[in-house]
């Protein structure tokens, strides 16, 4: 019988202790640094996790995790269908009427309390202005959401984004800036603030070095930065691009209007 013990580091979940400087950096110039405990994945954790991964699926390991069959029609579009899909529930935000609080929310928690099928994931910023659900007018298990503060790909964030294309299949990836987004404006600003907030600078510093004090530009290139970063620093997604099922994208939430622009 296989013990815990016995398993690989990068089978049991636990995060291996850097051997390596803790941080990483792309073509991007985005860096992000290991908590205060020094922990952090290592470049060799990653390549093995992602083999690993690549080897799950040939297996099956998506057969044995997938919900069942019917749950799955909604994956069947293409990258480009997903990515029509948010942008046509934007238009319905936007516009009125919307349609997601048509459909039975008992029914649907019966049918997803089994498993999730989402058709795209979004890397959205945390604030609490920016609903994702609500903006693209999708209801529960369309969308794989992740959050945080100035939408920033770092390691843990790509992780699970992998796991939604990778195991979930999602077909796309939208990276959703937002307007007044404040770890940006903070990130411009550069003054002292309390506690970790600031380690958030770094991993936004690149966009204000590359757009200049204007708050919507730096916000803007944010978006797309780290939108490269999850297309350059994950093996595991990048194959998938390569094998034309997934598309990431970045985009930018209008808190005003309510419209969603893409940015490439």
């Amino acid at each position: 019988m296989t013990t815990a013990k016995a398993m690989p580091d990068y089978q049991t979940g636990e995060r291996v202790r850097c051997s390596i400087p803790a941080k990483h950096s792309s073509e991007y110039g985005a860096v992000h640094e290991a908590d205060a405990a020094c922990l952090s994945w290592s470049r060799r954790w990653l390549m093995r996790s992602s083999l690993t991964t690549a080897a799950c699926l040939s297996a099956g390991l998506r057969a044995t995790l997938a919900p069942p069959a019917a749950a799955w029609a909604q994956n069947d579009m293409t990258p480009d269908q997903a990515l029509k899909q948010l942008t046509d529930g934007n238009r319905r935000f936007v516009e009125q009427p919307m349609t997601a609080f048509n459909d039975d929310l008992k029914l649907l928690k019966e049918k997803t309390a089994g498993g999730q099928a989402p058709f795209a994931a979004l890397l959205s910023c945390a604030d609490s202005r920016v609903p994702v659900e609500l903006i693209f007018d999708q209801t529960i298990g369309k969308l794989f959401v992740t959050r945080v503060a100035g939408n920033i790909a770092t390691a843990d964030l790509i992780a699970s984004l992998e796991y939604g294309a990778a195991l979930l299949g999602t077909k796309a990836i939208m990276v959703l800036g937002h307007s007044d987004c404040g770890a940006v404006k903070a990130t411009i600003d550069g003054k002292a603030v309390p506690g970790q907030i600031s380690t958030l600078y770094r991993s936004i510093r690149p966009a204000v070095d590359q757009a200049g004090p204007n708050l919507e530009a730096v916000i803007k290139a944010n978006a797309k930065i780290q939108a490269g970063l999850l297309r350059s620093s994950s093996p595991v997604l990048a194959e998938l691009i390569g094998n034309g099922r997934l598309k990431i994208v970045a985009a930018y939430y209008d808190l005003a209007s309510g419209a969603v622009m893409m940015l490439e």
